[in-house]
């Protein structure tokens, strides 16, 4: 695209938004830069004033002053990676096509930077950059320290559809985990407000203005009497911390969580069982962008599998609700 061009919305763009379409072609543009040139006219989608929020539709012209060129680098340029990340990423990958990545991503490794943060699957994803789609897009998160599948779009017209699902919940999204002690009843559905307070999500009253509704279901799916259960959890909303705040809300928050978690009890081989958050990502089941199913699932992590090891529990086990496909 050429100084004095028009930007025209190509098939594999329909449905993106404004402010997505130029972070692809004017990565050298500021959400801020954009704003302005929004607000004063000169972007326009259309002939007509638009927003950054604006889904776009294929054909659409989009005027594109040309002081925005000045700022950005070529379409499709690759950002800087490490040189070993896109190996990196190709030992995590559980399936692939033109449209779509799933990554069995390990405990430990930030989806997004943050402050303190050396690397993460956004910023390795630079290394998978080509053509005209540029960088490969996250769709959804997973906490730093939960492992399992995390979707990733490799084009914007796969990003808009997946995008779509998870906003509409056309999705299934299943969790194993390990709790402290055995949930009751043993299946069943958790309700509460969530509030942020810090780094930390809390369970809200019905005063508090700031507070969003959230639900999640649960199943013990094996017990080792009453100290711990592996339990399968299936959130119905896409809140912060969810799972992890709703286990600690009914007195079995899970094993190895920092934030939200309890000393282990006595009697626990602490030395014996695995390190960290025992909260795993294990399936995902959503429409594909084009056609079909996506239906992947994760094997569990190297420290929760020690930790399935030692009480016994099947790490192919299945669950009620997974199996009647409800979410």
């Amino acid at each position: 695209m050429s100084k004095r061009q028009n930007g025209v919305v190509e098939s594999d763009e329909a449905g993106i938004r404004l402010d997505r379409w130029f972070k692809r072609h004017f990565p050298g543009v500021s959400h801020g830069q954009l704003e302005k040139l929004l607000r004063t006219g000169q972007v326009r989608v259309g002939g007509r004033r638009a927003e950054a929020a604006t889904r776009l539709e294929e054909g659409q012209e989009i005027r594109v002053p040309p002081q925005v060129a000045d700022l950005t680098s070529r379409p499709g340029a690759k950002a800087q990676s490490a040189p070993h990340d896109a190996a990196d990423l190709k030992k995590m990958i559980l399936f692939e096509d033109a449209d779509v990545l799933v990554l069995n991503k390990p405990a430990g490794l930030a989806v997004q930077g943050g402050t303190g943060l050396k690397t993460s699957i956004d910023a390795m994803l630079a290394s998978l950059a080509e053509g005209k789609h540029g960088k490969p897009k996250l769709v959804h998160r997973l906490d730093r320290d939960t492992s399992g599948v995390l979707l990733i779009a490799r084009t914007p017209f796969a990003a808009a559809r997946l995008t779509e699902s998870f906003r509409y919940r056309d999705t299934q999204k299943i969790y194993w985990g390990l709790s402290l002690g055995v949930p009751k009843p043993e299946r069943g559905k958790i309700e509460t407000l969530l509030s942020r307070r810090g780094e930390k999500m809390i369970v809200a009253g019905k005063d508090d203005e700031s507070a969003k509704r959230s639900a999640s279901l649960y199943e013990v799916v094996d017990r080792a009497e009453l100290r711990a259960a592996f339990v399968a959890l299936w959130p119905l909303t896409g809140r912060t911390h969810q799972l992890r705040v709703h286990m600690a809300h009914i007195g079995t928050p899970l094993l190895g969580d920092p934030v939200y978690g309890k000393p282990m009890p006595e009697g626990f081989p602490g030395g014996e069982l695995g390190k960290g958050l025992h909260l795993h990502a294990r399936r995902l089941i959503i429409p594909h962008p084009r056609k079909g199913l996506i239906d992947v699932s994760a094997p569990l992590n190297a420290e929760m599998r020690k930790t399935w090891k030692w009480f016994g529990f099947d790490a192919s086990a299945k669950a009620r609700f997974s199996e009647q496909g409800e979410d």
